[in-house]
Formats: C-alpha cells, structure tokens, sequence
C-alpha cells in the first residue's frame, strides 16, 4: 500500500491493475458447481454401488437417443440419472469457463477455469469410454480418479473467487520446521490419490481389497500429523484453522466408513446375489466423505501457501543466522 501523501510507484500501479474486484454472482455460480459436483460423485457412486454401469449399454446416446428419456426401471435410474448429472455440471462449467476468463483479471484464474473445462471433458469422455469398452477397470478408475479432481478445481476456483481471498489480506507466519507444513499438505493429497486409485480398483474389480486396506493407515498417519501440526502451530490463523480441523473429522468420519464399507461388503456382503442396502449406503458414503476429505486436503494445501511460507536461513557476516521467508 502507497503511503498517503506519496505518489504510488509504478509497481504498486501494477498490481492494482491486476487485482480482481470481488464479483458475488460469479462467486456463488463456482459454490454452485461445486455442490453440484459433488452430487455428479453421489450419482457416479451410486451407479458402481449399485453394478448399473452398463444398465445403459450406449454412449453418447442412451437407448439410441442422445433427448430421450428412458424409463427408469432397474439400473437404469442410477445410470440415466448420473449421465443428465454429468452434462448439466459440463453446461455450467462451460459458463463458468468463459465467465472466469471474461470478468477475472487475474490470467492464473483465467487458465484455471479453462482447466476445469478441460477436465470436465476429460471426465466425459472416460466416462463414455467405460461403457464402450464394457468397464475397464483401468479407465473405470482413471474416471473416478479424474472426477475427484475436478471437483477439488470446482472448490479451489469457490476459494479463490471469495470475498476473504479477494479483499482479504492473508495473515502470515513463517513456517521454520523440517518437515515443512506445504510438504505435508502435498504428502497428505498424494497418498490420499493413492488411497482413492486403489479403492477405484477394488470396486471396479481390478485389484483385491488388501492394497486399499493397508494403505489406510499410512493416510491417517499423514493426515493426522498434517492437521494437529497445522492446529497447533497455527491456532491464529483461521484460514489454515478451519480446513485442518474439517480435514482431521472427515478423516475419522472416513475411517469409520472404511470399516463399516469392508464389513458390509467384504465380510457379510461376499457370496451376495445383488447388492444389499447396507452395502450400497456405506459404500456411497465412504466414497462421498473421500471426496470431501480430498478436497479440504487441497484446500488446505492452498491455504497454507498462501499464508504460511517458508523460511529459510539467510547468512549475514559477523551476524547470526536470521530466518526471512523464502
């Protein structure tokens, strides 16, 4: 900020140039697609859940219609039901799209939301190609895989077109501790995308459940040690408060539902003829929570680079050391 009475300077020209004013209705349109988003996961779940992957066995038309609803009988509710999900998320994030690029001046935020149109397609078309190659576990998979992501650029785009990260200037405290906390946030998103490939495989029949069930405890390791580092080092900064706690309850939520999935499943649910409704509930659950536990995962990474950067030591001769920020 220019001090009042001097001339700001030619930076500080800049960097107001390229400041984006805070915009409510483009705000609450990415909140939208991301609660929408996540009901596209809950229909997506309910589809494998319920083994109607191939209830509607054509892509991209349903029945040899591309307009014609189907009657909802059997799998084929869960099935229809996910595809219309799915293309009313692609519609909005087409507008989203080009919105982010018309009205924010920021040319990150521009490309991010060309990003998530890019990802969206992206879930599309493996999405049409687990049905045309009769569910792949692969790229059964590599489509769970790809809707979660899109749906943590969903959150992160709701972040970052918020009030507090617009107008908002970020409270900070260097961060001077090995292993550094952005290290640990990154560490918690990878084993978490290692945890959610392998449980992809397991329920599209591609791997044995044991991978899924011995990683488990290496993401509550991880996970534990990020959020309680991030608690307790950072208990005034609200912005790193707030996702650390969310992020430490659903990983216990999470944990529960593992549990109560594989004894369902695994356990009681093994020589079942159809899936039983106990089975399909924690099933869906476990997978709704992982998605929301990746997402505050990510966004508490983001936050945690944004407002807690790290030190380093900086040299001065005949001085001690002094930690400045990296």
């Amino acid at each position: 900020m220019a001090a009042r009475g001097r001339k700001p300077s030619f930076e500080e020209l800049a960097l107001k140039s390229l400041s984006t004013p805070y915009n409510a209705a483009h705000h609450r349109f990415a909140v939208l697609i991301a609660c929408i988003t996540f009901c596209l996961l809950v229909a997506g779940a309910l589809v494998t859940s319920n083994d109607a992957g191939l209830s509607v066995p054509d892509w991209p038309t349903s029945f040899g219609s591309l307009y014609k609803i189907p009657r909802w009988v059997g799998g084929v509710r869960y099935e229809h039901s996910h595809r219309m999900v799915a293309e009313f998320v692609g519609l909005l994030t087409i507008i989203l799209a080009v919105w982010t690029w018309r009205a924010d001046k920021r040319r990150w935020m521009k490309w991010l939301g060309v990003a998530a149109l890019g990802t969206v397609i992206a879930q599309g078309v493996l999405g049409g190609l687990t049905v045309l190659f009769y569910l792949p576990p692969a790229i059964s998979t590599s489509h769970a895989a790809v809707g979660q992501t899109f749906f943590c650029i969903a959150c992160a785009i709701a972040l970052f077109t918020g009030r507090g990260w617009v107008e908002d200037a970020p409270q900070t405290a260097m961060d001077t501790q090995r292993p550094t906390l952005i290290t640990l946030t990154l560490l918690s998103i990878f084993v978490l995308y290692v945890q959610l490939v392998l449980g992809a495989m397991f329920r599209h029949h591609g791997m044995s459940w044991w991978p899924h069930v011995l990683n488990a405890p290496i993401v509550a390791i991880v996970l534990t040690w990020t959020a309680i580092r991030a608690m307790t080092q950072y208990s005034k900064i609200e912005a790193v408060q707030r996702p650390a706690i969310l992020m430490l309850g659903l990983l216990i939520t999470q944990l529960c539902l593992g549990f109560l999935a594989f004894t369902t499943r695994v356990a009681w649910g093994k020589d079942a003829v159809q899936p039983e409704t106990a089975m399909i509930a924690s099933t869906v659950a476990h997978v709704a929570v992982g998605a929301l536990l990746l997402a505050a995962t990510v966004i508490l990474a983001i936050q945690v680079w944004r407002h807690v950067p790290v030190a380093h030591e900086e040299k001065v001769p005949g001085a001690e050391p002094k930690a400045v920020a990296a």
